[in-house]
């Protein structure tokens, strides 16, 4: 016990320290299931209507992918199907964004080894990090359940949903938790465990989007899957909490253990030396840059190509639902589609993957601020290197880099639906077009995160906070009824549903605009103010 002496103290300090940080997660994951709920009652008071939209929903494997499965027509089955994979995936991510942060960054920083040379046990930090994870974790799903329970829907289902909250956050977190053993750097180890609840994501979609075609069994391998398994409202799986269960204590075991073999600051895997002289290419900023960003860039774009694979191969069973119900129609209208269900269905499968490009976008721009705030921004710039060469060597990956991937997984979907449905080229041009659309939003979310890291850097990371907004008022904003005013908040509400709407060429305009002049504001602010030092 002598390794956890000092744990409590801690424990304490990371609450102080991410007060403000949880409380708005755990509102937020804890509010809109039951908003959802409510939502579902009004929307669709009858059984009829529920009915009908629960078969048609489990008919469409285009709907199963986004969404995952629906196991029910009563309103807890449905709001578990419509915010289960979207609420799993935010808490994984709330998870390994608080252990990392707490774990890596502390002893990246130094920080760890001054605590260290207190009373402090040596898995001290780590208990704290994971206690206070899946405590957040806990109290998100005790908050739904009570939530679900006051709105008046069965107390076994309510319960279940919440267990499954938290039995997610507590998986993710103990992930995170691993991957904060294996690196040196914090940004390495948070995109290990970032790409871990990515994985598991496009895990589920693969699988429950193939049901049909025998691939099904994939679900089974991701946490976010077993989430949809336990079926809550719908004769609940109990057994699959030993799932979670078995892998938490596996993974948190696993950190522990690696966490005894190593020394404070260094990680499992030895970094590579490099060569004793760079290369030729390596002598200017922005070649420097392709080297920092050039492996997250291979994963992310890989990580699209895949999904869009995906939604071209469950897009060819979807063009003849229109006509047999009325209800799918609707639900592709709230999500975005204007005319012709297919279309619909490929304008918003572009949308979910620019949402992705858009959180590599947001990452890219935050590199910046890890290399400020770890001081290997300053020996560069005490070169003869001016600030916004620098800035724009990392800047150019956050604008260029969506533009690739997402031209990437429109091609490789709209190539892969044209193979199925017999035109390939007309096809592959359609859904690029649809996919390219996006990026005038994906840039003025990189306006944004810029004028924070330049205006208001301790404000950087909340550049995640609006990608999560974004990603709420999108998938969420019709169904819960928001204000037009709020939901016109997000970008990507402004950004033509091609190919099944026309071309908007002012709203275009004014998107690209507006990021170009919030990025002007970020790269002036940077030009005006200190360093950290």
């Amino acid at each position: 016990m002598r390794s956890l002496v000092g744990t409590r103290q801690l424990v304490r300090f990371v609450l102080r320290r991410e007060r403000l940080r949880l409380a708005i997660w755990v509102a937020v994951l804890a509010l809109v299931p039951v908003g959802t709920a409510s939502a579902f009652m009004e929307l669709y008071p009858s059984e009829v209507e529920r009915e009908r939209l629960a078969a048609t929903v489990a008919a469409n494997p285009a709907i199963v992918s986004f969404l995952g499965p629906v196991y029910g027509s009563d309103v807890g089955a449905l709001t578990a199907w419509r915010v289960g994979t979207i609420g799993s995936l935010l808490i994984g991510l709330m998870a390994v964004l608080t252990v990392i942060r707490n774990t890596r960054e502390e002893e990246e920083t130094g920080r760890r080894e001054l605590l260290g040379s207190t009373v402090l046990g040596r898995h001290a930090s780590l208990t704290a990090a994971l206690l206070v994870a899946g405590g957040a974790g806990i109290a998100t799903g005790g908050l739904i359940a009570a939530g679900l329970i006051g709105v008046g829907l069965p107390a076994s289902g309510a319960v279940a949903f919440g267990v499954g909250f938290a039995a997610a956050a507590l998986v993710f977190a103990t992930a995170a938790g691993v991957a904060a053993q294996l690196t040196e750097g914090a940004g390495a180890a948070r995109e290990i465990a970032v790409g871990y609840v990515g994985f598991s994501f496009l895990l589920r979609v693969a699988g429950d989007g193939g049901e049909a075609t025998g691939i099904g069994w994939l679900s089974w391998l991701s946490p976010i899957g077993w989430f949809t398994r336990l079926r809550p409202f719908a004769s609940e799986r109990w057994p699959v909490i030993v799932l979670f269960l078995g892998l938490a204590l596996v993974l948190g075991g696993g950190s522990y253990r690696l966490s005894s073999g190593r020394d404070v600051a260094a990680g499992v895997i030895a970094p590579r030396p490099g060569p004793a002289a760079a290369a030729s290419w390596l002598r200017s900023p922005l070649a420097l840059g392709w080297r920092l960003h050039r492996p997250s860039f291979i994963g992310w774009s890989a990580g699209l190509v895949v999904v869009g694979v995906v939604y071209g191969s469950v897009a060819d069973g979807i063009g003849d639902m229109l006509e047999e119900s009325p209800q799918l129609a609707k639900i592709f209208e709230q999500l975005g589609g204007a005319a012709g269900i297919t279309d619909a269905f490929f304008a918003t499968a572009m949308g979910i993957l620019a949402l992705i490009a858009t959180a590599y976008a947001i990452r890219s721009v935050l590199r910046l601020r890890i290399e400020e705030e770890s001081l290997r921004a300053e020996p560069v710039l005490a070169t003869a290197t001016p600030r916004l060469r620098w800035v724009r060597s990392h800047l150019v990956y956050a604008v260029v880099g969506p533009v690739v991937m997402l031209a990437l997984a429109g091609a490789v979907s709209g190539a892969t639906y044209g193979a199925i449905a017999g035109d390939v080229v007309a096809q592959t041009q359609k859904v690029i077009g649809a996919a390219l659309i996006q990026i005038p939003a994906v840039w003025v979310v990189v306006g944004v995160s810029t004028v924070l890291f330049g205006v208001f850097p301790r404000l950087t990371s909340a550049s995640w906070g609006v990608l999560v907004t974004c990603l709420l008022l999108g998938q969420l904003g019709q169904i819960l009824q928001f204000p037009q005013w709020s939901l016109n908040l997000s970008p990507f509400s402004h950004i033509p549903r091609l190919p099944s709407a026309d071309l908007d060429v002012v709203a275009v305009f004014v998107l690209t605009a507006t990021a170009l002049v919030m990025t002007a504001v970020g790269l002036r602010g940077f030009q005006r103010r200190d360093l950290m030092s």
